[in-house]
């Protein structure tokens, strides 16, 4: 077990600290004897519940691509998540630590061919999280850890997904605005497997983006279509994903998962 059965070492022992976000919670990496964690602990009640949460989305969801926690500790301030450090570039900008913020660009620089592999370990992670009966909450750009050293996709942060349906009790759900589906803004809304559709299509969008500046005119939240890299068979998949009536858009996930494996071989 990570530390040796002693206490888990505190943020002051990190050498790298993750806080720029407004989860309520706090990440940090720390080292034992050569080798490296992350834990995850959180700062608000509100973070207690996302980590409640991921608790019960490791309990039932494994999958490769996944990471998940090797150690939990409970406590009087909730759980504390403890993982293993995982090398790679989280493809968002305002969660990465220190000077280092072009993972994004690095990534949609990457030869097509190889994108549409990492696409592909998304999207079956989430075949994975539909089985279980989990619908995606808070899934955006923050949650793709890319190792370009291994060409390796991992999904990171998954706190937020829960069972699914349910009906929305509040204003909004947290997340990105550029992935998120309208019903997701909409109080009393029907959040389901069509929820989730929209924010992998959205994920399939952006990623197989242009860098920023590369793209043409854009309206703030889509993509040019002089951006797009992928094909036109590719952007219809898209397209029908990304609908704002969530009736008009593939039904569930592995409908989703199979119509894009098909425009993509």
């Amino acid at each position: 077990m990570p530390f040796g059965g002693l206490p888990v070492p505190s943020v002051e022992s990190a050498f790298v600290v993750f806080d720029a976000q407004d989860s309520g919670c706090l990440s940090y990496g720390v080292e034992e004897a050569g080798r490296r964690w992350l834990v995850k602990k959180a700062t608000t009640v509100e973070g207690r519940a996302s980590l409640d949460r991921a608790c019960a989305v490791h309990a039932t969801v494994r999958h490769p691509a996944i990471v998940r926690p090797i150690r939990t500790i409970h406590g009087a301030a909730g759980p504390t998540l403890v993982y293993h450090w995982c090398d790679g570039s989280v493809l968002n900008h305002a969660t990465v630590h220190g000077a280092d913020r072009s993972g994004l660009t690095r990534f949609q620089q990457l030869p097509v061919p190889q994108v549409e592999v990492a696409l592909d370990a998304i999207l079956d992670a989430h075949l994975t999280v539909s089985a279980a009966g989990l619908v995606a909450v808070d899934l955006y750009d923050g949650c793709f850890l890319y190792d370009f050293a291994g060409s390796r996709m991992r999904l990171i942060d998954l706190d937020e997904y829960r069972p699914g349906p349910f009906v929305l009790a509040a204003d909004r759900l947290p997340g990105s605005r550029r992935y998120m589906a309208p019903e997701e803004f909409t109080r009393g809304s029907v959040i389901d497997e069509r929820t989730t559709v929209h924010a992998l299509g959205r994920t399939l969008h952006h990623l197989l983006d242009a860098p920023e500046d590369r793209r043409g005119p854009r309206d703030g939240r889509q993509s040019s279509p002089t951006a797009w890299r992928g094909t036109s068979e590719q952007r219809r998949v898209v397209e029908r994903a990304t609908r704002q009536a969530p009736t008009a858009r593939y039904p569930d996930v592995p409908a989703l998962v199979h119509a894009w494996r098909l425009a993509t071989r």
